[in-house]
């Protein structure tokens, strides 16, 4: 009947009322209230496991995840508070009568009776013994309600508090399961746990109050977020309308250099046309009047007019004029190029006019025409336009080739670097000595100088004698030991020595008779070995 009188879906505040009229309400441990109906359904979390029998549940009222006792529902702490209330939060409306307040108690009967039936419950004769106190505070009045019963003995009132099983009991569960417990009566154990429940309340306000002062932190710093957004939203809008602007500044200056740049260019072809028409028109009529004079002129009238004739279409020939349009269709668009700033806004893209010419493009480099094997080398193409000056941005298609002149099969692959102003960085480390022919090509036509002949030399040979002043010092004096430079000495020394013949006058090589510190071996060792261990002892 309880599930059934319980309408669905209520607000927490009215559900809980509506528990505490339905009667029996029950404590859950996060101080919600619920009826014996509103427990059966209880949503369960998780299943109990060996280690802990435990069922946990929900809420309803507060989503909290609680543990119910492993005695059932029965166990959970009765609701007093809202018992004494007799079923309505908050009223002290008489028990009696459904008009009138509560004003007084009956402590034989407990129930709260106002002025009116106060006075008809003592002339009552059933009642009329009954012992009648006043209401005089709120808390009273809420402590008011009918006495509480014991649940193991429902005749018995709860009058005593266990304090070893901290709880409340009646005369007769002493003389049962609290045998030898020290207790004390509610009246006088209230005083001692209601000051630590003192303690734990203001110590909870205390909390109360800091959570409070944090949530109105919060709104502030959400406020000061909501302000802050709205104010950099401003910002971000008049930063991009201005770049926006800046932008179709930028497009109608880069529109205007176009059309400018088109009427020049179109300008100078009307022109280059003009002065070709006439020169064309010029030699017709000279070629007309020419084959006229030839065909049907008299021989005086050829004599005659000869010379004028000859004057002109020598002149006409002579006349300088250009095989090639004077201007091309060379006009480009660079978008990553920088184009300064318009209106504070950095700006990019660029019409661009200059075409590279291959002819016009040079190679640079100290290791031009020279390499070592396995060793890493490289030159500088600069490219140009048709007049000569530096491109200045890079793009350009530029392809290099690297063949071996004897060896047809051994290619070297080059790595080309776009420095990106009009520089290109091309390096290669060729694996076999000899001649090679390198060919560089920009727009697929061969540039300045190309292709030309590398000479890569073998790998650099270090010397594997030492570096000495002579023979006889750096031997010690041994008369077998020799030196490449041919020097001898007299008294039978094989090697040379200083102010003798063969000795080159200066610290030198024993190995190949070079007399540069830093340089490259020339020959190798001599093949014999006696030779080989003489040297073997300058070297030592």
């Amino acid at each position: 009947e309880a599930e059934e009188r319980k309408p669905p879906n209520l607000p927490c505040a009215c559900m809980m009322i509506l528990c505490l009229m339905l009667g029996n309400p029950r404590l859950l441990p996060c101080l919600h209230s619920l009826c014996t109906p509103c427990l059966r359904n209880l949503e369960t979390v998780g299943e109990p496991n060996r280690a802990n029998t435990a069922l946990r549940a929900l809420c309803p009222l507060c989503d909290a995840e609680i543990a119910l006792p492993p005695g059932g529902l029965g166990q959970l702490v009765p609701d007093y508070t809202a018992l004494g209330r007799g079923g309505a939060a908050g009223t002290t409306g008489c028990d009696l009568c459904a008009d009138g307040a509560a004003a007084k108690r009956c402590q034989s009967c407990g129930v709260r009776l106002c002025l009116f039936c106060c006075q008809a419950h003592r002339r009552q004769k059933k009642t009329a013994s009954h012992v009648v106190v006043e209401l005089e505070s709120s808390r009273d009045c809420s402590q008011a309600g009918k006495p509480f019963f014991c649940p193991s003995h429902p005749s018995e009132e709860l009058g005593l508090f266990c304090e070893q099983c901290d709880q409340p009991m009646c005369q007769d569960c002493v003389a049962e399961r609290h045998r030898q417990h020290p207790y004390d009566f509610t009246s006088n154990a209230v005083h001692r746990h209601g000051d630590s429940l003192r303690e734990l309340l203001r110590s909870t306000q205390q909390c109360m109050s800091t959570l409070e002062d944090v949530l109105g932190q919060t709104d502030s710093v959400g406020n000061a977020i909501r302000t802050r957004a709205e104010a950099v939203a401003t910002e971000i809008n008049a930063f991009a309308r201005g770049y926006v602007k800046a932008i179709e500044e930028h497009r109608d200056r880069l529109l205007k250099q176009l059309e400018d740049l088109k009427v020049q260019k179109e300008n100078l072809l009307h022109l280059q046309k003009a002065q070709l028409q006439q020169l064309l028109l010029d030699m017709r009529t000279g070629v007309e009047f020419t084959e006229r004079l030839l065909t049907s002129g008299s021989d005086l009238g050829i004599l005659v007019t000869k010379g004028v004739v000859t004057s002109r279409l020598a002149k006409l020939n002579s006349a300088a004029y250009s095989t090639h349009p004077n201007v091309d269709d060379s006009i480009q668009f660079s978008p990553q190029e920088r184009a300064g700033q318009c209106h504070g806004y950095e700006v990019f893209g660029a019409v661009i006019c200059k075409a590279v010419d291959p002819t016009k493009c040079t190679l640079h480099g100290e290791d031009l025409r020279s390499a070592r094997q396995n060793e890493l080398t490289g030159f500088t193409l600069l490219c140009n336009d048709t007049t000569g000056e530096r491109m200045g941005r890079g793009g350009e298609a530029v392809m290099v080739t690297i063949t071996h002149k004897d060896k047809k099969d051994c290619a070297v692959k080059p790595t080309v670097c776009d420095n990106g102003d009009g520089t290109y960085h091309i390096s290669y480390s060729p694996e076999e000595p000899g001649l090679y022919a390198v060919c560089v090509y920009v727009k697929g036509q061969h540039v300045q100088g190309s292709p030309f002949i590398v000479m890569v030399k073998s790998k650099f040979r270090k010397h594997r004698g030492m570096f000495h002043c002579c023979t006889f010092c750096s031997s010690g004096g041994q008369k077998a030991a020799r030196c490449a430079c041919g020097g001898t000495m007299p008294g039978g020394y094989q090697g040379c020595g200083h102010g003798h013949k063969g000795h080159p006058g200066c610290p030198h090589w024993s190995c190949c008779g070079q007399v540069k510190r830093s340089s490259e071996c020339l020959s190798g060792f001599p093949s014999d070995r006696s030779q080989r261990s003489l040297l073997r002892t300058v070297e030592l």
